[in-house]
């Protein structure tokens, strides 16, 4: 007999990790759309003939039906969506979307609306998949997007110090979350005009519009090189994940 307050949730979400349970069972962490990251128990997903076994797999987009109790989540029913086949074919592609789910694990919180969440990760899966966009670029693009959906927005609008919206260039100071131009003493990473305006574009712009742009291999690497300092910086360490793709460039 269920407890009067347990609660049927039906929702959408990216199995993020896996963890096998005995001979038969999973426990998996979804980055879901209506209750953010979830930690939950899956019977017999192990077995080949349980729909919930491609449905619970890593990096696995599913239509769930979950059962939420008090202390835990169980998975009664789950539908493949999207298996990303494509990233299995693509060491690097891979990597770095295993990389995207740990992000997520460690940036969304349990029971909060995390649709965009959500949307921002699966639409870097699919440009992966597809090849569409490159790896150099959709990295810097998750991270920012993640820590600004997150609380963690930067300041990029001017100057700390005088306003100044377009010295060139001007330093992103990591520790402090905002710019400063090198009239003013700026202390950090040195962005050009051009990699600058990327960030901006990551993190104020609506968000049909934030892979649609491109920037030069010389502003891409301080892009990439100042986003990620930053990320570092917020989680307060290096991901083994990202660890292992920046092993394979």
């Amino acid at each position: 007999m269920r407890r009067k307050d347990s609660v049927q949730v039906k929702t959408q979400g990216l199995i993020i990790r896996e963890q096998p349970v005995g001979e038969s069972d999973r426990i998996v962490t979804v980055l879901t759309k209506d209750e953010g990251v979830v930690r939950a128990f899956a019977r017999r997903a192990k077995n080949l003939k349980d729909s919930k076994h491609s449905a619970t797999g890593l990096l696995c987009y599913s239509r769930l039906n979950l059962y939420k109790g008090r202390e835990k989540y169980i998975i009664n029913d789950a539908f493949p969506l999207e298996v990303f086949f494509g990233l299995r074919k693509d060491i690097v592609a891979l990597a770095l979307g295993q990389y995207f789910c740990e992000l997520s694990a460690e940036l969304v919180p349990e029971g909060v609306e995390s649709a965009e969440y959500l949307r921002l990760v699966l639409n870097a899966l699919h440009f992966l998949c597809e090849g569409t966009r490159p790896p150099a670029l959709l990295k810097p693009i998750v991270e920012l997007r993640m820590l600004s959906i997150s609380g963690f927005m930067p300041d990029l609008i001017g100057c700390t110090r005088c306003g100044s919206y377009e010295a060139d260039p001007m330093a992103f100071q990591v520790s402090e979350a905002n710019i400063c131009c090198k009239d003013c003493g700026g202390q950090g990473l040195m962005l050009s005009p051009a990699a600058l305006t990327a960030m901006r574009h990551i993190v104020y712009s609506d968000f049909g519009k934030i892979f649609s742009f491109q920037v030069s291999e010389g502003a891409g690497k301080e892009l990439s090189r100042a986003v990620e300092a930053y990320t570092v910086q917020v989680l307060q360490k290096r991901p083994q994940t990202l660890d292992f793709y920046t092993s394979l460039l």
